[in-house]
């Protein structure tokens, strides 16, 4: 029996690529789900005018955590059975979400990762990003005994089963942190697939204090610990290793999947 699948996609102020991006998302997705997060420059006319898709909106900007919540929410309120979110910034190609439905028969959650293989085409990411991405992913990795290589990748498939199941707060940009500390506190399977390492714009901002890159490592590692903190069933509480990228002490660790060395 097929699964009834949803694709969402979290958009804030996104006029100068949602067009583009949905014209592609509903040739390989026939339900299509929009969470316009507040969006003030024009995004949110533009959505209203078209008729092949759903639409949830935030009255004002709450956040990509809260918008993935939402879409979760919309997901398990609206019986499908799987859900795939991408970003709506162009760095995801809506042609690969048939392979990650097909891979949800292996797995809770399915998640994209731009380290795990290398594609002709593939941007250079921006030094900032790679470096905390480098740093959070180990961190996680050696917290709860995971092997990713990519803790931020936003391209995922969902068992909506398992979305039921997961109870989460975090509202911002850190939100993923505390989705892979509930994976692991229900003991959800998890997969990896590779996908192109694609960036459009590297001057896209995070907002605020967290354009910042010490200050956003900050963030994302304060998440870590209150998610960690407030865990059942995890061996937490212990110390873990803080990475300190390039020098991590740690050579094996499968964020270096991609070739870097230490």
């Amino acid at each position: 029996m097929p699964y009834q699948v949803l694709t969402a996609l979290p958009v804030y102020n996104e006029v100068a690529h949602v067009e583009e991006v949905l014209a592609r998302t509903v040739h390989h997705s026939e339900e299509v789900l929009v969470v316009d997060d507040g969006s003030t420059d024009g995004t949110s006319e533009l959505l209203l005018s078209r008729g092949d898709i759903r639409l949830a909106r935030h009255p004002r900007n709450r956040g990509y955590g809260a918008a993935l919540k939402t879409a979760f929410a919309y997901a398990a309120d609206h019986d499908f059975d799987v859900l795939v979110t991408i970003d709506c910034d162009g760095q995801h190609q809506p042609k690969r979400i048939p392979r990650f439905v097909e891979a949800i028969d292996r797995a809770d959650i399915v998640s994209g990762s731009r380290y795990l293989a290398r594609f002709d085409g593939d941007s250079p990411p921006p030094e900032m990003r790679r470096y905390i991405n480098r740093i959070i992913t180990c961190e996680l990795n050696a917290a709860l005994g995971f092997h990713l290589t990519d803790a931020f990748c936003g391209f995922k498939a969902y068992r909506v089963e398992a979305l039921r199941r997961l109870r989460l707060k975090e509202t911002g940009y850190a939100m993923p942190l505390e989705l892979w500390v509930r994976a692991a506190e229900l003991e959800l399977e998890i997969l990896e697939l590779p996908v192109p390492l694609i960036y459009l714009d590297e001057r896209r901002s995070f907002g605020g204090a967290l354009d910042d890159a010490e200050t956003r490592l900050a963030a994302y590692r304060e998440v870590l610990q209150r998610s960690l903190a407030s865990a059942r069933g995890l061996p937490v509480g212990r110390a873990y290793p803080t990475c300190r990228y390039p020098t991590c002490p740690c050579p094996t660790c499968p964020a270096l999947s991609c070739g870097e060395s230490v």
